[in-house]
């Protein structure tokens, strides 16, 4: 995969102030849709170069795509001087994007009045675990906390008996896809307008919305006509089936599904059973539907459920090991760490689609090529090392 000049956001240029995966994963996203992502890290480099095994004592595995399209600037924000090359960089950049809680971005000198000071249309983007304006707002909240803050942890109790958090870095992912497409609305109303803005992105929040889209379900209502909770996916017997030889996911969706499967197992007296008729009966009926399905399928082979599901239009697919999906993604090459696998975004955009510009950055390889960006000269950026506020060359 190689760049192109057809990128959807070329000519958008991006301070990135974040660390770990939330952020970094956000700015990913837009660096892979062709902006110019400058990623502002400490010199020791950020943590997610050294989250896990990778070919390379600064590109772990996850950084390898986390870090990739993005230039890295390593400066000392704790010195006055690196402070000054955040604000020069700032004023160059369209949009801001940072997850440090407001406590530290007031200490450092750059919360969005900072920022504005010095590029007035900018779309500054602040995220952290919880609202600036609630009593929580300087907690330090990483995906554990988020999980259960808001919800999650109680999801998998009623399903489990005990909590149990999701085994990804679930809050982390979706706040950061939050970001990425408030950081976008933001910049194409600027298009249109002029206007810059404050966009505030807490976990919790994000987390929330996206839960709440399904199990929000009868309480949403105002008085509620029911407790919180989509019972079809809060069944514990919702899960891949056991066939004769190995393991499949069935899924029937409607009544005629239903009736194909219970006919082929002999079972003509659920065949026509009202609680197939509706979606709310199936629903409401779920976890008889899917221990009743489960038992089915354990009569037959994987190969034969899949050929039966084909014919009858039924929905099913076998299941896919972590190795698997590794193993079908494209191979990149990178300069440093050799072959390593790249894991594309999920959009397909048939006119700007995601490139692969340049590999994930060591640690300051682009310090001395973004400071003379920014007009400083030769002497100045030797004077910048030997203080100690710029990392040695990568």
């Amino acid at each position: 995969m190689t760049g192109t000049s057809a990128s959807a956001l070329r000519g958008i240029r991006v301070l990135d102030l974040t660390s770990v995966i939330m952020g970094p994963f956000a700015t990913q996203i837009l660096a892979d849709l062709g902006a110019e992502v400058i990623h502002l890290e400490p010199p020791a480099g950020d943590i997610s170069r050294q989250m896990g095994a990778g070919p390379h004592p600064q590109l772990s595995g996850i950084a390898l795509n986390l870090l990739r399209n993005k230039r890295s600037l390593a400066v000392d924000l704790k010195t006055e001087a690196g402070l000054a090359v955040l604000l020069r960089l700032a004023a160059s950049c369209d949009a801001f994007i940072t997850n440090l809680r407001p406590g530290p971005l007031a200490r450092l000198g750059a919360t969005y009045e900072d920022i504005a000071a010095v590029r007035p249309d900018v779309v500054y983007c602040q995220s952290q675990g919880f609202p600036t304006d609630s009593p929580r707002a300087e907690e330090a909240a990483y995906d554990d906390i988020i999980q259960s803050a808001s919800g999650i942890a109680d999801l998998t109790s009623r399903v489990y008996g005990e909590p149990v958090l999701f085994p990804t870095i679930f809050g982390d992912k979706v706040c950061g896809l939050t970001i990425a497409y408030a950081v976008l609305a933001a910049l194409l109303h600027r298009e249109r307008t002029g206007e810059g803005q404050r966009i505030e992105v807490p976990m919790i929040d994000a987390v929330r919305s996206f839960l709440l889209v399904e199990h929000g379900a009868a309480a949403i209502s105002e008085p509620p006509l029911g407790p919180a909770g989509y019972p079809r996916i809060l069944t514990p017997e919702r899960r891949p089936q056991r066939t004769s030889d190995g393991w499949i996911d069935i899924l029937p969706y409607t009544q005629g599904h239903y009736d194909d499967l219970f006919a082929a197992a002999g079972r003509d007296d659920l065949v026509g059973d009202p609680r197939t008729g509706t979606a709310a009966g199936r629903v409401n009926n779920a976890t008889f539907l899917y221990r009743t399905v489960g038992e089915i399928v354990a009569t037959r082979t994987t190969g034969e459920w899949l050929a039966f599901c084909a014919e009858h239009d039924i929905p099913a697919t076998t299941m896919a090991s972590l190795d698997d999906l590794v193993a079908q993604l494209p191979l990149a090459e990178h300069p440093v760490a050799g072959v390593y696998r790249h894991v594309p975004i999920g959009p397909r955009l048939s006119g700007t689609p995601e490139s692969l510009r340049v590999p994930a950055p060591l640690v300051g390889a682009d310090s001395e090529s973004v400071l003379q960006e920014l007009g400083y000269s030769d002497e100045e950026i030797r004077q910048l090392r030997a203080q100690g506020v710029l990392s040695a060359p990568a």
